[in-house]
């Protein structure tokens, strides 16, 4: 009995649930994988060729009736069926350092080693015909033939099984279903990969004539030959005619054959407007005589189909049914929007029911922003994600929908009123009659819970000034710019912007005619126009901007000057250790840039943000050494490095709100005595906001702008595939409707929660004591999987990786990962615990080997921290340098 890990349903034999697999789950998205057949195996593979890879590998067929089973000299474990299984449990023997005997006949070889045993059995017993001895191996005669034969594999591109005699009805259904999985691709190639129009309809071609013309003589032959193999009479024009006929009624042929529904880009078009649910973008006029115009996608339709999909609908927090309601651990913890006090003072979000919106709003070159063309072709792009999904959901691409693209020209020009006409209308029937949700049987309403955007973007559409070298240049309260220098927020000098303030605001500015009060010039689109959304609680302040592409690169610049200019190191020397540097796994991928020549007059390490994010991890770990520990510049960068690990948590709590309160203020102090002529930029004040805002918005990481500027590289690799610049904004987003009608149809926007593509099966008593008998409590199976390499919850996991599992003195507990073994589907690591001692100078944990030298079994639930940190030598010590606060 054979069972698909991904429906549950059961078959009688392999090839039975391999061709299920073809017919029902169209994993074409990327992200998506096919399990392995075989109950005890959680290994997943990305591509059909790689399942039938592995089953051949790992799991190799029998094709004779004789079953071989292996005996384990060392334990006595019997039940090993394969050549493969037994040498890798006798493998696992020998890195336990047990002695083990070799195991063909008339050899007495004896070694404890693994390297020494490899090295025999390869030069002693390779190439030759070698016997196992008989205590070893035992041959069984089995009655049946075993089901999991390799043809079962072989056959499955056949996905008709020539035994069984089909209907009319269902062979139709077969066509349609094959047709449909041909136009899947051809809409993946078009639209995900952006192949041409051009190359497809001639890959079309090709392919029919081969399928078609040239191959009808191999199936004329074909016939003739299974005809005389069964004796049948037969002459030359009857089987010229079932040849012809056979290759006419090929469904692949007929699909993509000539005047096949899949032939031509206006019928593929037609195709998939069609069956995959395709939400088109309208075009909206601006200025009819100047040829003005924007596209917009409708934000009502492209709710009712996310929220057809299942898969989506159970992931939806405070939506899926009555009862259930957004998940809050303890008053005191902030781990989503929904801990913060706006969303619990929204009339319509705090329901037990509601959909929120996330908007995001920016401006994006999709030509050369250095050449002629600068500007011309720049970009407005309005973005939404669903905020019920749980952010491991909601950060993937295929999850950030597309509203509204206009040319940034015709938006300064006509202003947000005109343009986000069509979208206001859409969010105030949702507002007020909400959608009805097929899959729940009901109407459910929802609004908008936050608008991210860059601080000019954000001041653009909420109505503030955008001169931010002006004297109102903050959104959160109202503080003058020449007073930032003296007070902090923490003091209470300044007034919060509140409802009753704004509209105060707003109201003078009205009476007097004035072009800006306060920092007002004009009431926000949004707010003007939703009953439950209002300006000062819908724009929560941005990491990215404030941090990583502001702060950061500024007081790196006048640190890493002070550090050069006392002599401590050379610009040139940094770059070689920044170059030099062996940043592990993860690390290597956001590796910080080498520094400038010019940073001392510009002020600014330049970089992107994930770049100035290692940097500012890392430079403790590059300079270190080189820097006095009572350098004043270096505790102003060690600081900053903290007040990042705390901004970027995803979990906080009151206490590491007011310790993050601390270390901002305690920044600035020093910041000033430091650099006493460097007057604090507007970035600067926002920062001292954070303690207050992660308060009312929940943890700021949820709501940055980083995976949202992700997604303009998709439509910059549109443009420059197209190549045609005539109605782009039209080719933009109906391309993007198309990829993600894609994703919805092959449900390629969640991954499954583990991922493993090769695995070593083998006895439970090999491993180790202790682990041993804490896997036999958690279940009754003798063999487990071990990997070296897992994907879990969307984190990668190597053996070698630093997890922190739990807290000792107030400090964080380390171990390193030795082994991870997959049990039942379940992840458990087997680790070596490591003792950590705090090294301030470097903002970093020294790691040494426990005296007890214990290795123990840890659970991902257990972890402190679920993200894997790498160790670096550092002269004598092994330290490691966390990515973000962890509470211990």
């Amino acid at each position: 009995m054979w069972r698909c890990k991904d429906c549950g349903g059961d078959f009688t034999r392999r090839s039975e649930l391999l061709k299920h697999y073809k017919l029902n789950h169209r994993h074409y998205g990327r992200g998506h994988t096919y399990p392995c057949t075989y109950l005890n195996c959680s290994c997943r593979l990305k591509t059909w060729n790689a399942l039938l890879s592995h089953l051949s590998r790992n799991h190799p067929a029998q094709r004779t009736n004789a079953l071989s089973t292996f005996k384990c000299l060392v334990c006595g474990y019997n039940q090993l069926s394969g050549e493969r299984e037994y040498f890798q449990h006798i493998f696992q023997h020998l890195k336990n350092k047990e002695t083990v005997t070799c195991v063909f006949q008339n050899c007495e070889y004896k070694t404890n080693i693994y390297e020494n045993f490899k090295s025999h059995k390869y030069r002693k017993h390779s190439g030759t015909v070698n016997i196992f001895k008989p205590e070893i191996c035992s041959v069984e005669e089995s009655s049946a033939s075993v089901t999991n034969d390799i043809s079962d594999v072989e056959s499955v591109g056949s996905i008709v099984n020539l035994d069984t005699d089909l209907g009319i009805g269902v062979a139709e259904n077969l066509e349609k279903d094959i047709e449909l999985k041909i136009a899947s691709i051809l809409l993946k190639l078009e639209n995900v990969y952006l192949v041409s129009n051009a190359a497809v309809d001639e890959l079309l071609q090709e392919f029919s004539y081969l399928i078609g013309s040239l191959s009808l003589p191999i199936t004329q032959q074909t016939v003739s030959n299974v005809l005389q193999d069964h004796g049948c009479q037969f002459d030359i024009p009857l089987v010229e005619k079932l040849a012809s006929a056979l290759s006419e009624t090929n469904p692949v042929k007929k699909a993509i054959g000539k005047k096949g529904p899949l032939s031509s880009a206006w019928r593929r078009k037609a195709y998939y407007k069609k069956h995959f649910n395709v939400v088109e973008p309208v075009e909206y006029i601006l200025d009819q005589k100047n040829n003005k115009s924007f596209q917009y996608v409708s934000i009502l339709k492209t709710l009712q189909q996310i929220l057809d999909c299942q898969t989506i609908l159970d992931q939806a927090v405070n939506l899926t049914t009555v009862d259930k309601e957004p998940q809050r651990t303890c008053v005191q913890a902030y781990r989503s929007f929904f801990d913060g006090d706006f969303f619990k003072d929204n009339g319509l979000l705090s329901k037990q029911e509601s959909i929120s919106l996330i908007l995001y709003i920016d401006e994006f070159e999709i030509c050369n922003p250095l050449g002629t063309s600068k500007r011309k072709h720049k970009i407005c792009g309005v973005y939404w994600i669903l905020g019920n999904l749980p952010p491991a959901c909601s950060s993937a691409l295929s999850s950030i929908y597309l509203a509204a693209l206009i040319k940034s020209n015709d938006l300064k020009y006509y202003g947000y009123e005109k343009v986000l006409e069509p979208l206001i209308k859409d969010l105030t029937v949702l507002e007020q009659y909400g959608i009805f949700v097929t899959k729940l049987g009901r109407t459910v309403k929802g609004t908008v819970q936050s608008v991210v955007a860059d601080n000019l973007g954000a001041h653009s559409i909420a109505g503030f000034v955008e001169n931010f070298s002006g004297s109102y240049v903050c959104r959160f309260c109202t503080a003058e710019k020449s007073e930032f220098q003296a007070n902090e927020v923490r003091s209470g000098t300044f007034t919060l912007r509140t409802k009753e303030v704004h509209a105060d605001h707003l109201r003078i500015l009205d009476e007097n005619q004035l072009d800006s009060y306060c920092g007002v010039k004009s009431n926000c689109t949004l707010s003007k126009h939703l009953t439950y959304f209002n300006v000062t609680t819908g724009f929560p302040p941005d990491i990215v901007h404030d941090l990583f592409e502001g702060i950061v690169p500024f007081e790196l610049a006048l640190c890493l000057s002070v550090f050069v200019k006392k002599k401590y190191f050379t610009l040139c020397a940094l770059n070689e250790i920044i170059s030099s540097f062996n940043f592990k796994w993860a690390d290597k991928a956001n590796r910080p840039h080498p520094v400038a020549l010019n940073f001392g007059t510009k002020k600014t390490v330049g970089g992107n943000a994930h770049e100035n994010w290692s940097l500012i991890r890392f430079l403790p770990l590059l300079i270190g050494q080189s820097v006095p520990c009572e350098e004043p510049a270096w505790q102003i960068l060690t600081d900053l490095k903290d007040i990042v690990d705390l901004v970027v948590s995803p979990v906080h709590t009151e206490d590491s709100i007011a310790y993050l309160d601390f270390k901002v203020s305690e920044h600035r102090i020093r910041f000033q005595e430091v650099f006493p002529s460097c007057i604090l930029k507007p970035k600067h004040h926002f920062l001292e906001h954070y303690p207050h805002l992660i308060r009312q918005f929940g943890p700021l990481v949820a709501l940055w702008t980083m995976r949202f500027e992700a997604k303009h590289s998709f439509f910059k690799r549109i443009v420059r595939n197209i190549r045609c610049f005539k109605n782009v904004l039209h080719s933009l987003s109906e391309r993007h409707q198309y990829q993600i009608a894609h994703h919805l149809h092959a449900c390629s926007f969640t991954r499954p929660l583990l991922e493993v593509t090769n695995v070593s099966t083998v006895h439970i008593d090999v491993l180790n004591r202790e682990i041993s008998s804490a896997l036999k409590q958690k279940s009754s199976l003798d063999l487990v999987c071990l990997a070296k390499c897992v994907t879990y919850n969307g984190l990668n996991y190597k053996c070698g990786m630093i997890l922190i599992h739990g807290s000792l003195g107030g400090l964080p507990e380390f171990s390193e990962i030795l082994q991870m073994v997959i049990l039942q589907d379940k992840l458990m690591f087997i680790v070596k615990t490591l003792s950590g001692w705090y090294v301030e100078h470097y903002r970093a944990f020294d790691l040494k080997t426990s005296p007890d030298k214990e290795v123990k079994l840890v659970e991902p639930q257990e972890l402190l921290d679920a993200y894997p940190l790498a160790d670096y030598k550092i002269g004598r010590m092994r330290l490691v340098t966390l990515k973000r606060y962890v509470h211990v």
